[in-house]
């Protein structure tokens, strides 16, 4: 997060993911502090970057479910392909999600 300069905010690292086949479940990652930052400080959005794997899914959906009824806006970064790279090499999932996050120019 250090590297986006377009980025004028705090972040929370959750130092893992929820992943039941490794026996890690949300009391094993960084969750009770982030419920503890939002409800002590004036924060208004949490901005779920997680990886676009399943156990990153999980983790962002568990997250925004919790998140919900505290009045927090909840979003999720942008999913799709990379810059630089061609799209006859991207997969069909990949493109899905490019398309499904684009926006106006």
């Amino acid at each position: 997060m250090e590297k986006v300069r377009d980025f004028n905010g705090s972040y929370h690292v959750l130092h893992g993911v929820i992943n039941p086949l490794e026996n890690k479940g949300p009391n094993d990652i960084n969750i009770r502090s982030l419920l503890d930052r939002i409800k002590n400080e004036n924060i208004e959005e949490v901005i779920v970057a997680t990886n676009p794997d399943v156990e990153g899914e999980a983790t962002a959906m568990y997250i925004a479910n919790l998140l919900k009824p505290l009045n927090v806006k909840v979003t999720r970064i942008a999913q799709g392909v990379s810059m630089g790279s061609e799209l006859e090499y991207t997969d069909a999932v990949t493109l899905s999600k490019a398309l499904a996050s684009r926006r106006e120019m």
